[in-house]
C-alpha cells in the first residue's frame, strides 16, 4: 500500500494519499474539531460518456443517453433491499448525484462512520440488475425527465449548451430522453458497470471527523481487487468551433423571463481546464460580479435582481462561461456583458477591480476548504483532473496576474462564441 501525505503551507492543513492494494485511490482529510464526516465514492464517468472501448474490444461501444444517470439509481437497489433502509439504521444522510463527467455516491454523518463506510464501499461494489427493475426504473426516469422539461432554470441552461455545441453530448441533457431511456436494459448496464466502475476508475474521498486507520480497515474487509484495470478509450466528438445558434428561446410557465447568455470556451487538457476555471470565476466577477461596476449599473437599471450570478462550468473537453438571472430584457443583459467585455480588452483589466475580486476570490476557496463537503469534492475534482494536490486552487488564485486574466478575457470570453438562452412566461 503505497501512502503520501499532502501538506498546505498556506492553510497549515494536510491530507493522505493512499493507494489501497485493492487498485483505489483513497484521498483522505481529517479535520479537527469538526463532529461530521462525509464520503463520496466517485465514478470516472458522466452523461458525456456515451461512447467508449475499452483494450477487449475491438469496436466503440454506444451507449443510449442518460445511461450514467440510470446506474445511478439503479445501484441502491440489491437482492437484500435498498441502501438508503441500510443507511437508515446508522442515521447517515446518503445521496448520489450524476454530472457531466462524473458519478459520485455519498453520505454525511455524526456517528458510526465504520458502518455507513462500509455500507457505501459495499452496495456500489454489489451491481444488482434484472429485466423487470429496469423497466419500474425506465418509468420513474421518465416521470422525472418530463417533470425537468417543465423546469424553467433547468430548461433554461440545457437550451444553452445546446446553442453553444452542435454535437459534443454535454448539449444533452443528463437523464437523457424518454425515447433514449426506453433503449436501455440489464445487460448494457452491466456492460458499463464492468468498464467505468473499475476500481482504477474509482476514487474514494472522505473529510472531516474520521479515523484514517478505521477507513483501511473497512477497506480492507470489502473491498476486492478487479480481476485487471480496464482502460477505457472515450468517443470523442468533431465539435465545430463556433456555437450551434446564438439565440434560442422558449415559453414555460414562468413568472419572469429567465436567461442565460454563455461564452463557449477552448478546452484542453482535463488539468488545463481545471486552473482556467478557477481564473476564469475570478474574471467573470471582474466582469460582472456585485462588486463591479457593470452590475450596479445594470442592477440600478432594473434589468438584473439578485438572482444575477455566473458560473464556469469545465469537465474533461469542454469549457463554458455563463451569467445568468432573471430580467425583462436579456437581450440588453446580454449586450452590457458583450460591451464591457470589449470596453476591457482595449482599455485593459482594472487593476484595483482585479486585486479587490482576488482577494474576495481567495476568501471564497479558504471557505471552500473549512467545509467537510467542499473538501471531499475538491479531493474528487482534482484528483479526475490529474492534479496531485487539492491546495493547488488556493495558489492558483494567490498567484493570479493581470496579464493571466488578460490572456483569458480573449480566449474564454470570445463574443463570436456566445449564445443567449431565454425562458419567457407563457403569456409574453
Amino acid at each position: 500500500m503505497d501512502q503520501q501525505i499532502v501538506k498546505s503551507a498556506r492553510l497549515g492543513e494536510e491530507m493522505v494519499r493512499i493507494k489501497h492494494r485493492s487498485g483505489l485511490n483513497m484521498l483522505l482529510c481529517p479535520m479537527k474539531g469538526y463532529s461530521t464526516a462525509y464520503a463520496t465514492f466517485t465514478a470516472n464517468v458522466g452523461s458525456v460518456d456515451t461512447g467508449f472501448k475499452t483494450q477487449d474490444d475491438a469496436e466503440f461501444v454506444d451507449v443510449p443517453e442518460g445511461i450514467a444517470h440510470f446506474l445511478e439509481h439503479k445501484m441502491f437497489e440489491n437482492e437484500e433491499g435498498d441502501a438508503f433502509e441500510r443507511y437508515a439504521r446508522t442515521g447517515a444522510s446518503a445521496n448520489a448525484y450524476t454530472s457531466f463527467d462524473k458519478t459520485a455516491y455519498l453520505f454525511a454523518c455524526t456517528g458510526n462512520f465504520e458502518q455507513s463506510l462500509e455500507i457505501l464501499l459495499d452496495f456500489v461494489r454489489r451491481p444488482y440488475f434484472t429485466k423487470e427493475s429496469v423497466q419500474k426504473e425506465q418509468g420513474i426516469i421518465g416521470q422525472e425527465i418530463r417533470m425537468y422539461d417543465d423546469d424553467g432554470d433547468w430548461r433554461v441552461q440545457f437550451n444553452l449548451l445546446a446553442a453553444l455545441y452542435h454535437r459534443h453530448p454535454v448539449r444533452i441533457d443528463i437523464a437523457g430522453t424518454v425515447e433514449s431511456i426506453s433503449k436501455i436494459d440489464h445487460e448494457l448496464l452491466y456492460r458499463c458497470y464492468r468498464t467505468f466502475y473499475n476500481l482504477n476508475n474509482m476514487v474514494l474521498c472522505v473529510a472531516g471527523n474520521f479515523d484514517v486507520d478505521t477507513v483501511l480497515k473497512v477497506a480492507d474487509r470489502v473491498l476486492k481487487p478487479d480481476e485487471k484495470p480496464v482502460e477505457i478509450e472515450r468517443r470523442t466528438v468533431d465539435e465545430p468551433d463556433g456555437v450551434c445558434k446564438p439565440l434560442v428561446e422558449q415559453k414555460l410557465s414562468v413568472a419572469t423571463p429567465l436567461f442565460e447568455f454563455g461564452f463557449k470556451g477552448r478546452a484542453g487538457v482535463p488539468r488545463e481546464n481545471l486552473k482556467n476555471q478557477v481564473l476564469d470565476e475570478l474574471l467573470a466577477d471582474i466582469i460582472a460580479g456585485e462588486a463591479s461596476p457593470l452590475y450596479r449599473r445594470m442592477y440600478d437599471a432594473g434589468i438584473i435582481n439578485a438572482t444575477f450570478g455566473s458560473e464556469i462550468m469545465a469537465g474533461r473537453d469542454y469549457m463554458c462561461a455563463i451569467f445568468s438571472g432573471e430580467s425583462r430584457e436579456p437581450e440588453r443583459v446580454a449586450r452590457e456583458i458583450k460591451e464591457e467585455i470589449a470596453r476591457m480588452k482595449r482599455e485593459g483589466i482594472d487593476e484595483r477591480m482585479f486585486e479587490l475580486c482576488r482577494r474576495a476570490t481567495y476568501g471564497r476557496y479558504i471557505g471552500m476548504y473549512s467545509r467537510v463537503e467542499s473538501v471531499a469534492g475538491l479531493m474528487a475534482a482534482t484528483y479526475f483532473a490529474g492534479v496531485d494536490d487539492i491546495y493547488s486552487l488556493l495558489d492558483i488564485v494567490a498567484d493570479a496576474t493581470v496579464e493571466q486574466l488578460t490572456e483569458r478575457l480573449e480566449t474564454a470570453f470570445d463574443e463570436t462564441r456566445s449564445a443567449l438562452s431565454i425562458v419567457r412566461p407563457l403569456d409574453e
